[in-house]
């Protein structure tokens, strides 16, 4: 993203409150947070999203237009499902970019109105970890988080064990946590 652009993240676990860290560090001027938790959404906002939507209140895509009238510059899907990956495409501008952060079960087609792509110049992207370049970027990332503008504690919902790994992943499907944080003895 640049400075100044608008974003809307598209599920609040532990991917997307990291995509909505990033929009914040690099100078989103709206960040819309959108996920069916109202516990999450107000997480969200504490790590910098501007605005949340429930999804579970009606049309998130509708949500994002009625905050930002024709669209964000960029959305970003954290959750790999087919619904909110359409969804995400139809929050974003004429011009705007759909990022697909969240990994889609395999098999799953994903259907795209060919005339948004074409008329709107709308994009879509698939990222991959981020796109990260590890040896460049993770120093920046130990940095923003020891500056403190990298809030990675807060992000932490539950600490257990490496005996917990079950319920851990149990709970992160549930949607009960953000992120959990397994302990070595």
């Amino acid at each position: 993203i640049h400075a100044g652009s608008t974003c809307a993240v598209v599920g609040c676990g532990g991917v997307g409150l990291s995509a909505i860290q990033g929009a914040r560090i690099g100078g989103a001027s709206r960040i819309i947070a959108v996920d069916t938790q109202p516990w999450k959404l107000e997480l969200a906002k504490s790590l910098g999203a501007t605005d949340g939507v429930n999804a579970k209140d009606g049309d998130a895509v509708m949500g994002v237009h009625g905050l930002i009238p024709g669209g964000v510059d960029y959305a970003f899907e954290c959750l790999g499902a087919k619904q909110t990956v359409t969804q995400a495409f139809a929050m974003v501008k004429k011009g705007g970019t759909a990022v697909m952060v969240g990994v889609v079960p395999m098999g799953q087609m994903i259907e795209i109105p060919g005339l948004d792509l074409v008329l709107s110049g709308k994009k879509i992207l698939g990222s991959m970890m981020g796109d990260n370049r590890f040896r460049t970027d993770m120093p920046r990332y130990v940095d923003f988080y020891l500056s403190g503008q990298l809030k990675l504690d807060e992000m932490i919902s539950k600490k257990g064990r490496l005996e917990d790994v079950n319920d851990a992943f149990r709970a992160m499907k549930a949607g009960e946590v953000s992120r959990t944080v397994l302990m070595f003895d």
